[in-house]
């Protein structure tokens, strides 16, 4: 592995929309790609690097980590790459959920195993309401990275680094814990590797078993209301199962019993990416092997993103207009979305672009409490969901997935849903090192509405 530029890593640089762009005294064309290496992004100006400062030190923990083991497997990226193709042409829904922040001291296998459970819940649903495939995507084993808007904290009077998230820092008020420190990226890196054991473990020992899914769901279902539309939706995918053993489908075949599940996380440590960049070797193709799917190739845009900037945005980073290669996630709160969305999907239609939309409708409704707390109503969200239907609905287009900052533990941290959260509860149990997360029983009672209004879409009646 190369070293890195003290230029690029050692110094702070203002926040921008890319992590890594062109700088603006040069230009690039085609033929950049065959000069492209693991390390490409050093001749790049870097938004919020990491301020490390010894550059020894970081080659060293550079070096160590290029020696590790792929966290995943080019194959596995490739699988998934097929599949966000097929939702991208309306054959499928993406499932996205996890932390804000991974954390090293909340690591546990409970912990792992409470948010694939919710996740696998929401994904059976959404099958049913959907009548497609539903593509699952934990954003987890690798989700220790935050930007921020300032590179500094004061409190009384003194100034250090902010939080950035575990790989770089630790969240402590003090200098040892704030310093950025290369060797954090070793222990990320050994949590990751656990987390996917865990999770390959889930997958494929019996653990997604649909029927043990289904019954989940059923407790969910009797702690609503009695005749509620969640009950009688549950009681239809009973009957679907309850016919498919009738006629003689094995439902504890593979295909019932094992599932395809995959990773997600923000790419914003280049030298962490870097090191775990890898040539296949029956393709002689480069993948970042740190997850299957990195938020570079699934975009952010919020209401401040025009349509001109959106399809530069896409002719840069699929220039071959390859479907599946790039997602767009929307944030922008329910009015903000009606308004705005329709002139970029306009845009991307009239442009012939491939791109899977998925709805973010938890950041763009954030907000801080009276006492304090940041925290998401419920009602806001599911307002932007269903603005996001509504406006696909209107264009014709596909609303092909849904990211949702979420937590399968019972946390107390977004308001309103069925758990009945309120601003004077959040305190009982407030455990986020981020943003505000939707606790179990919210994230699974919007799959169900999700799947509601999915259903509608595939020409079937509501369930009355």
């Amino acid at each position: 592995t190369t070293g890195f530029s003290t230029q690029s890593i050692l110094a702070r640089k203002s926040t921008s929309l890319f992590v890594a762009s062109t700088p603006t005294s040069s230009t690039t064309t085609s033929s950049d790609s065959a000069d492209w290496s693991p390390s490409s992004w050093n001749n790049k100006v870097v938004s919020q690097p990491p301020n490390y400062e010894d550059a020894d030190e970081l080659n060293e923990a550079i070096k160590k980590l290029g020696k590790c083991s792929p966290l995943v497997f080019a194959g596995e990226v490739r699988t998934l790459h097929e599949q966000l193709a097929r939702a991208c042409s309306g054959q499928g829904f993406v499932l996205m959920g996890g932390d804000c922040a991974e954390a090293f001291n909340e690591f546990n296998v409970d912990h792992v195993r409470d948010t694939f459970r919710i996740i696998l819940q929401m994904a059976l649903v959404l099958t049913f309401g959907s009548a497609m495939p539903v593509i699952k995507i934990g954003r987890m084993a690798g989700q220790f990275a935050k930007p921020r808007s300032e590179p500094d904290e004061v409190r009384d009077g003194v100034k250090l680094p902010s939080y950035r998230g575990e790989i770089i820092n630790t969240e402590e008020f003090t200098p040892e814990a704030r310093r950025h420190n290369p060797w954090n990226m070793l222990d990320a890196y050994h949590q990751s590797a656990q987390t996917l054991n865990i999770l390959r473990a889930f997958s494929t020992g019996g653990y997604a078993d649909i029927s043990r899914l289904h019954a989940w769901n059923l407790d969910f279902v009797e702690q609503t209301e009695e005749g509620s539309r969640y009950r009688k939706f549950a009681t239809k995918v009973d009957e679907s199962l309850r016919f498919m053993k009738a006629i003689g489908v094995d439902t504890s075949s593979p295909a019932f019993t094992k599932t395809d599940f995959y990773t997600a996380h923000e790419c914003l440590l280049l030298p962490y990416e870097q090191a775990l960049t890898r040539m296949d070797s029956t393709t002689g193709r480069w993948y970042d092997c740190s997850a299957h799917m990195l938020w570079v190739l699934a975009v952010k845009v919020s209401d401040k993103c025009t349509p001109e900037e959106l399809i530069q945005i896409i002719e840069t980073m699929n220039p071959q207009n390859i479907p599946g290669r790039l997602s767009i996630i929307v944030r922008m709160g329910a009015e903000k979305l009606r308004k705005n969305l329709p002139g970029l999907i306009r845009a991307v239609q009239r442009e012939g672009k491939s791109v899977l939309w998925i709805s973010d409708p938890v950041h763009g409704n954030t907000r801080k409490t009276e006492n304090g707390f940041k925290t998401r109503d419920f009602d806001n969200i599911r307002a932007e969901l269903r603005a996001f239907f509504d406006v696909h609905d209107e264009m014709g287009s596909h609303p092909g997935g849904v990211h949702l900052e979420m937590t399968g533990e019972d946390v107390t941290e977004c308001v309103g849903g069925m758990s009945d959260v309120t601003e004077k509860s959040l305190a009982e149990r407030y455990h986020t090192y981020c943003d505000p997360r939707l606790n179990g029983a919210q994230a699974l009672e919007l799959a169900f509405l999700i799947a509601e209004r999915m259903r509608l879409r595939t020409g079937l009646p509501p369930i009355e």
